[in-house]
């Protein structure tokens, strides 16, 4: 496993984070696929024996049981100071309605602590924009989830470019704590971040942490096969619709450089995002132990100029989803 900064922050995290959606209690929340405890733990052990020291999960995955499993693992796992540890705020979970108010963030940070059994998060991070919210309210409320010493650091996920320079200039005017690091949505069948998100980032020296590096398995096998998640995740199924034929043909150049490589499509695909500038660590899911260490492989693979040419050429511009 490699190793870096996470942006400006003296936290050093894994090139790869463990994205922990996956684990989660079927019965509870609307993800039927995910792994209930005792399926998780295997994997969170493992992942922790390859390197990676980077936990990503949310308030409503599996409506906390996501974070109350990580939290469990992790104390029986690793040292506090081992780990660094990121959650979620923003849609509903229990009676904690969907938003971002000043009452709302304060009272999830909360709960998410004693769910994870943890003093403190190293990332809080908000899932998404609320419209219905002042962005100065949302900003002074993370600022003070900082400075009473319950979030190390703050984030960001899938938003417009615009929206994040605002929400960057805000912090800066009244010296509130800033956001570190920007979750969006960027893989080879996705990369509308380029145009804006992507060096708006990489200008401000926030960390990217993609999510859905592998667009949602598809990346990861012949194209049109299909697995368990796919077919039950019903977000997911709202990602790609609109651009199948044009990410098929990416699919097909990606399976012709992995072949060639000897790797696997996975491999290529992360190592691709490592190679790009501003990328901290993508954020894997994986539900089965050689399903995790073929990903945690990929960070040694190296590609040549030529083969990201092969697998970029393809590509034609996409409609901006993911951020509902």
């Amino acid at each position: 496993m490699h190793y870096l900064p996470l942006g400006t922050t003296d936290l050093r995290v894994s090139r790869l984070c463990l994205g922990c959606m996956t684990f989660g209690e079927p019965n509870r929340g609307n993800h039927a696929w995910t792994l209930p405890e005792e399926s998780s733990r295997p994997l969170i052990k493992r992942s922790l024996e390859g390197g990676i020291n980077f936990f990503d999960t949310a308030n409503s995955y599996s409506d906390g049981s996501s974070e109350e499993i990580v939290g469990r693992a992790l104390r029986d796992f690793a040292r506090r100071d081992e780990v660094v540890v990121a959650t979620k705020v923003y849609h509903q979970t229990g009676d904690l309605p969907q938003g971002l108010s000043r009452a709302q963030i304060l009272r999830s940070i909360d709960d998410s602590l004693k769910r994870l059994g943890m003093d403190y998060v190293d990332l809080l991070q908000i899932h998404r924009w609320d419209y219905n919210t002042p962005i100065e309210e949302t900003l002074e409320a993370l600022h003070d989830v900082v400075k009473a010493g319950k979030a190390r650091y703050i984030g960001a996920s899938s938003m417009y470019a615009r929206q994040f320079a605002r929400a960057l200039y805000t912090q800066d005017r009244h010296g509130w704590t800033r956001f570190v690091t920007m979750q969006d949505q960027y893989n080879l069948i996705q990369r509308e971040e380029e145009r804006e998100m992507l060096p708006l980032c990489y200008e401000e020296n926030v960390a990217v942490i993609p999510w859905s590096p592998l667009a949602r398995g598809r990346l990861t096998r012949p194209w049109g096969e299909t697995s368990a998640r796919s077919v039950s995740d019903e977000f997911g199924k709202t990602l790609y619709v609109e651009s199948e034929e044009n990410d098929a043909q990416i699919a097909e150049r990606l399976a012709y450089v992995a072949k060639d490589k000897g790797a696997t499509r996975a491999q290529v695909a992360l190592a691709w995002l490592l190679s790009k500038p501003a990328i901290a660590a993508p954020i894997i899911g994986t539900s089965r132990e050689e399903q995790l260490d073929e990903l945690l492989a990929a960070v040694d693979l190296q590609l040549a100029p030529e083969e990201i040419a092969e697998l970029e050429t393809p590509y034609r511009p996409h409609h901006v989803v993911g951020f509902s």
